[in-house]
């Protein structure tokens, strides 16, 4: 597994680059975001790990620049903003995940290891039609990635959004709690992390639903649900 790290703090580099030794990853470390995002178009990399605040270019406008591309690569950001709303908007920008600062390394592993491994069991292979769903209003295919929505095709979509989608699609009208959904999609155990599946489900009523037909629906105590048949017009 080859990674990048755009991350400009010497002590943090350090500490990642002796846990992808043991791990067995080769890991590219720039401590410039200018240069990273160079490095990033210049190479194929299995996932992005960047850092929010760099000289050069922030990790923010690196990951919004990488989405505009269309580009499916995992991204983890690393902050040391702790607000919510710098966590939201890291994630609108198409980020996959965020780990704060402070954080431990094998949190930080389990988290690339979640990405990645959801990242290459979506890629093509020889069978394209093995993961393909068709329900009422979507057809989705896993391996080449393809959405459409009422005959349509939604392009829009992040890496995350996309395992999202397809998770529900999967289990139609089933409750899940945001702990379920983090464990599921994100492939690793609640951290209290619920703001991250909160604004994935906001994103893709936006792209994918309308005021009256969100598709993911709110069950107020719980958590959500995928409900292609339930008419709402007052979800959040």
């Amino acid at each position: 597994m080859k990674i990048l790290v755009i991350e400009d703090n010497e002590s943090v580099s350090s500490m990642i680059e002796m846990f992808f030794a043991k791990e067995g990853i080769k890991g590219v470390f720039i401590d410039n975001g200018t240069e990273g995002y160079q490095a990033y178009q210049k190479g194929n990399w299995d996932a992005l790990i960047i850092d929010w605040m760099l000289p050069g270019m922030d990790g923010v406008t690196i990951c919004r620049k990488i989405r505009e591309e269309k580009s499916t690569v995992p991204i983890i950001m690393l902050t040391a903003k702790d607000s919510e709303s710098d966590q939201v908007l890291g994630l609108e920008m198409g980020a996959d995940d965020y780990v704060t600062k402070p954080f431990s390394p094998l949190a930080l592993m389990a988290r690339i290891k979640a990405v990645t491994r959801r990242y290459h069991s979506a890629q093509p292979n020889a069978d394209e039609n093995r993961d393909v769903l068709q329900t009422e209003h979507f057809r989705i295919n896993r391996n080449t990635r393809e959405v459409l929505l009422d005959g349509e095709p939604v392009t829009n979509l992040t890496p995350k959004e996309f395992e999202l989608l397809y998770y529900f699609l999967r289990h139609p009208k089933q409750v899940f709690t945001r702990e379920q959904l983090l464990e599921q999609v994100w492939s690793y155990q609640f951290y209290g992390d619920e703001r991250t599946v909160d604004v994935h489900i906001k994103r893709l009523r936006k792209k994918v639903g309308s005021t009256n037909q969100p598709f993911f629906h709110t069950v107020w105590g719980v958590g959500y649900k995928f409900d292609e048949t339930q008419i709402d017009t007052n979800e959040n």
